[in-house]
């Protein structure tokens, strides 16, 4: 049985300099564990028994950052499926894209992590070592240029 998690992508945007395109005015949150290799990654984390996989993103990322989902707009349209064998075993990881309503909103990190970033695309990929996940930073952000 292959263990399953679910997450949010959190980003925000800035306000953008006159010059410069709208696109370049979008961060992303990545939180690094306390533990293993301290790898950098948005909030998720496993579906408990009885809860969606929406629910569980929700739970995580107030858990994890400390955001209430009233605090966060939930994009229509974009879910990213990810599978991978940790230890042995396969995961698939759940993750929608989400915008903090409030720039300027606290985010308060729970004991599993020991500290956040708002980073640019190219940075954010740089912190986000996993190919997986990087690819899916940079289709989420695709996606929501797409939008513009």
């Amino acid at each position: 049985m292959a263990v399953r998690a679910c997450g949010l992508i959190i980003y925000r945007r800035l306000q953008p300099a006159p010059s410069s395109k709208v696109t370049d005015s979008i961060e992303y949150l990545l939180l690094q564990t306390s533990y293993g290799t301290h790898h950098w990654t948005p909030p998720k984390g496993h579906v408990d028994p009885g809860e969606d996989d929406l629910e569980t993103a929700f739970r995580e990322t107030r858990e994890e950052a400390g955001l209430q989902a009233s605090q966060l707009t939930l994009i229509e349209g974009y879910k990213k499926e990810l599978h991978y064998p940790v230890r042995g075993k396969p995961k698939t990881v759940v993750y929608w894209l989400a915008e903090v309503k409030d720039c300027n909103t606290e985010i308060r990190l729970s004991e599993e992590h020991q500290a956040f970033q708002w980073l640019k695309l190219e940075d954010a990929c740089k912190f986000a070592e996993y190919e997986d996940m990087q690819a899916t930073l940079k289709e989420a952000h695709q996606f929501l240029c797409s939008k513009q």
